[in-house]
């Protein structure tokens, strides 16, 4: 892989961990949410017309695509509720890779040179130093935690192999944000038209920042798998992981352990390798 390549990527996964850092920190999750992904839409309506149309053999890819992410950000908002940020993020993100390697296995039958193996192993050990948890709440994040890394793996397989048949990537992105944003905001307003306008009349910021951000870190993860495999992708993008830890200690002022800041530098070390790889 390329150093340009690769440093895109990495560009991608601190956009990534920004648009989560503002999830967390917002006052409401789901609804900060439902900005993010609104502000998300609105991007999108505003520059599809510009961009040459995805293939059709991709659409079903956009569709499914667009059902699993809605499900995915739902659970977001929930799961950082009953966990921190530094503890859910590294094991949903941390996992998918290992999903994605074995899944991909099977589906595409593209197959990861032994290194590259390797750095999915030693993701794996970074998983397993963040789960030793006792209390009933944490092991319900951790649980939930554990879901949602499946529901990323799902649709980084389902857009990997749609962006390919696509021909377009931007316009791929877009639409897949224009179908997931248009539910989201849907049930807001349908549940509290008056509150989600308050909302975003005084938290207006962390939807454009939060929109932009997750847009183009997906939109980039998807163009490097046009060139690269889709799990090798996955799993670079997953450094965003020890950006995340960083911005809960020194940002959010979270409590962290060593088990955790540990597990965390191990999963990103794991993403290095399938660098070298």
């Amino acid at each position: 892989m390329s150093i340009f390549l690769f440093s895109v990527i990495l560009f991608a996964a601190l956009l990534h961990a920004l648009w989560n850092t503002l999830v967390k920190s917002a006052p409401d999750k789901f609804l900060t949410t439902t900005l993010v992904t609104a502000s998300a839409t609105l991007l999108a309506v505003v520059l599809l017309p510009f961009l040459p149309a995805p293939l059709a053999a991709s659409w079903p890819y956009i569709v499914l695509s667009a059902v699993l992410q809605v499900v995915y950000y739902t659970l977001v908002a929930r799961v950082y509720h009953i966990v921190d940020i530094g503890q859910a993020y590294p094991i949903m993100r941390g996992g998918a890779p290992l999903l994605v390697a074995v899944l991909n296995l099977f589906i595409q039958k593209e197959v990861l040179p032994p290194a590259a193996w390797l750095g999915v192993g030693v993701i794996c050990v970074g998983i397993l130093c963040m789960t030793t948890l006792h209390s009933r709440s944490q092991r319900s994040g951790v649980i939930l935690s554990l879901l949602i890394a499946a529901i990323i793996a799902s649709y980084t397989l389902v857009d990997g192999m749609g962006v390919r048949l696509s021909h377009a990537p931007a316009a791929y992105t877009l639409w897949i944000f224009l179908l997931t944003g248009l539910p989201l905001l849907g049930w807001s307003v349908v549940r509290n038209p008056a509150r989600i306008g308050r909302y975003a009349l005084k938290n207006w910021s962390y939807g454009i920042i939060g929109g932009a951000s997750t847009i183009v870190s997906y939109g980039l993860a998807l163009w490097a798998m046009t060139y690269a495999p889709i799990a090798v992708v996955a799993a670079l993008r997953e450094t965003s992981i020890l950006f995340v830890t960083l911005i809960s200690v020194f940002i959010l002022h979270e409590t962290v352990s060593k088990r955790r800041i540990l597990g965390a530098c191990v999963i990103a070390m794991g993403a290095m390798v399938l660098r070298l790889a």
